[in-house]
């Protein structure tokens, strides 16, 4: 299994035009070719929107029986397929599938750039599709990269039970092998994590699973509310989040609030900071480490009508995985935004 990175991520929307346009101006994505743009069906619309090396592409449909419609009645907007990048899209789908993955798609070939393209998809988790995508190489992209390099990582909420039955499928069909594994309590909350990574580092999965014998948290809420399994939030790497958080706020992206005692026992728990900590408490931003170096989280707060889905923006000085108390931070967090909202 050769993945390497996440090529593209699809959202299915209630309004595709509406949904990039809210994302392009405040992110900064700037509009591309849509692939296949003459292929799609009756009732389809479809836009991709690009910046550095993330794709994210909105698909909606006036048709109730599109399977894009249908997602959005069940889940309202979500992301409904993540795409691999790989150097083989046929021999990848053939291992999914001897691994017992249910095809959805197979290969196919199509242009895109002027570039030859191969894709096929499997089924995986929930109504979400996973894609297996094989680019040509492209010349260098000649526009300016902004403010964002590329999809961090994405986290995806189970049902209690089920994450150690995902965590194999995505062992056994994508290759992913296990890094980082967490018991979050927040309250009388608590929660399992296990992070699973492609052997290149490119493709990270947060999977998360809520503690039953505790008090329904969080992530109880995500699964009642989406109504199943699904994406949480999507994270984008900057290589400066000082000053992509701020050029955000600028641009109206309200993000998460930090408590001032989280930044006063900073220095205690993790040492300095490669950051400066007045430039973190005047952000918000958080700031943990692993074996490898720091890393530098902070998050939006979710606009979704369910609030389903938020978005993060990290940055790694050296740190390849997560630390123990950032999670717990954004969950902390999110008690004290609901609880406002109440």
């Amino acid at each position: 299994m050769s993945i390497d990175r996440i090529d593209h991520v699809e959202f299915h929307v209630a309004n595709a035009d509406e949904a990039a346009r809210e994302l392009a101006g405040t992110f900064g994505f700037r509009y591309g070719p849509h692939p296949g743009a003459a292929l799609l069906p009756a009732g389809r619309t479809g836009v991709l929107l690009r910046q550095g090396d993330i794709r994210l592409l909105f698909t909606s449909s006036d048709e109730p029986a599109d399977r894009a419609a249908q997602f959005v009645h069940r889940h309202g907007d979500g992301v409904a397929a993540v795409a691999l990048s790989c150097e083989d899209a046929a021999a990848c789908y053939a291992t999914a599938l001897a691994a017992g993955a249910v095809p959805i798609s197979p290969p196919a070939v199509h242009q895109e750039d002027g570039r030859r393209v191969v894709s096929a998809s499997i089924r995986g988790f929930g109504d979400v599709d996973l894609r297996f995508v094989q680019r040509e190489p492209a010349p260098a992209d000649e526009q300016p990269d902004g403010l964002l390099a590329e999809v961090d990582h994405l986290a995806v909420c189970v049902p209690s039970g089920e994450l150690a039955s995902t965590v194999r499928f995505m062992e056994q069909t994508l290759g992913l092998r296990q890094i980082f594994t967490e018991y979050i309590a927040v309250g009388t909350q608590g929660m399992d994590s296990i992070v699973v990574q492609s052997p290149s580092g490119g493709v990270t999965l947060t999977l998360i699973e809520p503690d039953t014998s505790r008090d329904p948290g969080q992530i109880d809420g995500f699964l009642e509310q989406h109504q199943g399994v699904g994406v949480q939030h999507l994270a984008f790497r900057t290589e400066s989040i000082a000053l992509a958080v701020q050029t955000l706020q600028d641009r109206g992206v309200a993000f998460l609030s930090t408590p001032e005692r989280y930044y006063d026992q900073l220095r205690d728990r993790l040492g300095d900071s490669v950051i400066p900590l007045e430039t973190l408490r005047r952000l918000n931003i958080l700031v943990d480490r692993d074996h490898g170096g720091q890393l530098f989280q902070i998050f939006t707060r979710s606009v979704h009508p369910r609030r389903t889905f938020f978005l993060e923006v990290i940055e790694r000085r050296g740190a390849l995985t997560f630390g123990s108390a950032n999670i717990k931070a954004l969950y902390e967090a999110v008690e004290r935004t609901d609880a406002s909202h109440a």
